[in-house]
């Protein structure tokens, strides 16, 4: 295992999507910059599957999407459903975009690659190392940390980037609020191979009383593999096969479905909350230390990802020479993204779950009703894609 240098330019806590587009940002521009995490190894396992056109975009400027499509499965339609009715189709198709689609790809596939680009550029992840405590002064910051061994060390740096997650120890050790609450409901998410009535070319979102559930395909050798997401009332530790089957009989009956084989399956609580500031002097945030909500849409790591690749640009300019101001930039431009995708993944999640049956017809009425008029499928498939945080 390598060993953690004494000082860096930039430490970045965290190296997961968003804090390797971060520092790819930073390597490329020549920053010294280093990430910590405290996983012995990157993700194994799909959980954020969806990267939408304006990452794509983004990712485009790091010389990655096209690995990205090309281990991926694009899918270019969204459709809505109540129980076995179709309330709304919404095609990404003639979107103002290179990439008029949403691309599903496991996070284990996604975080590989840009590992290997942020490698090429320089950059050098030291995992099996927890950072302790983050203190920053009128010079720099001292990143406390633990390696495999227990062993307890420190680096210096400059700047201090927490990519870190919910429970950012960056975030904290300033006692920047995170403010929101939490959903009463768990989710279950399960990556299964089953029969399914859909084509492969679209994601279906199913209204339910019970909870709301997203049906995705994944890319795979064999066509029949799926990622399930689904709000219960509380999920059970595990899920085995006849509770997902029974899952999703309730919420798309009449399909015929079969699960097959669960491949991989967790459950979680979900919040929605938003950092009150992005940036305590040297500390910045990024990802879901600075945000968290529904995966109604699958933005969360899409959002964090866009997020890194501006804080990146920005401080690599700090460093460069430029006023500590132009920083001020990130929250001013990110933070009000962050409010806007945590509003509108909760209005889903709410508009999903109506359990009076007046409601939930007057709800079908009216999503079936403007989703036949072309302006309203444009803005919504604009919302989903993320092309309004250019």
């Amino acid at each position: 295992m390598n060993t953690v240098p004494a000082t860096a330019s930039v430490v970045i806590v965290g190296a997961g999507p968003a804090g390797m587009t971060a520092g790819i940002a930073l390597a490329d521009a020549g920053v010294n910059v280093v990430l910590l995490d405290k996983l012995a190894e990157g993700a194994n396992t799909s959980r954020a599957v969806v990267v939408h056109a304006r990452t794509l975009e983004v990712l485009k400027e790091f010389g990655v999407t096209e690995q990205l499509l090309e281990h991926g499965i694009v899918v270019p339609n969204f459709v809505m459903h109540d129980g076995d009715r179709a309330l709304a189709h919404i095609s990404f198709a003639g979107l103002p975009t290179e990439y008029p689609y949403t691309v599903m790809i496991g996070q284990e596939s996604t975080e590989a690659i840009l590992l290997a680009r942020l490698e090429k550029a320089g950059g050098q992840v030291y995992r099996h190392t927890e950072v302790t405590a983050v203190t920053q002064d009128a010079d720099g910051v001292t990143v406390e940390y633990t390696d495999a061994d227990g062993t307890a060390n420190s680096i210096r740096a400059d700047w201090v980037i927490g990519a870190d997650g919910m429970h950012s120890v960056v975030r904290e050790a300033e006692g920047i609020g995170f403010t929101g609450s939490t959903y009463p409901e768990s989710f279950v998410l399960a990556d299964v191979r089953m029969t399914w009535p859909d084509p492969r070319d679209e994601v279906s979102l199913h209204l339910s009383p019970e909870g709301v559930t997203v049906v995705a395909p994944l890319p795979d050798p064999q066509p029949n593999r799926y990622r399930i997401v689904a709000t219960v009332a509380d999920a059970p530790e595990h899920q085995d096969l006849a509770y997902v089957q029974a899952l999703v009989d309730a919420r798309r009956p009449g399909a015929h479905v079969e699960v097959q084989e669960i491949i991989w399956s967790s459950r979680f609580r979900v919040h929605h909350r938003v950092a009150d500031h992005y940036r305590a002097g040297r500390l910045l945030l990024a990802g879901d230390a600075a945000h968290v909500h529904s995966p109604a849409g699958g933005q969360g790591m899409n959002t964090g990802i866009q997020d890194a690749a501006l804080l990146g640009r920005l401080l690599a300019a700090v460093v460069a020479g430029a006023p500590a101001a132009t920083l001020d930039e990130y929250e001013t431009t990110r933070r009000p993204v962050a409010l806007g995708v945590v509003k509108f993944t909760d209005r889903v999640t709410r508009m999903a779950t109506l359990r009076p049956l007046p409601a939930r017809l007057v709800r079908n009425l009216i999503i079936s009703t403007v989703a036949r008029i072309p302006a309203f499928r444009r803005t919504l498939a604009y919302q989903l894609s993320e092309l309004g945080n250019r």
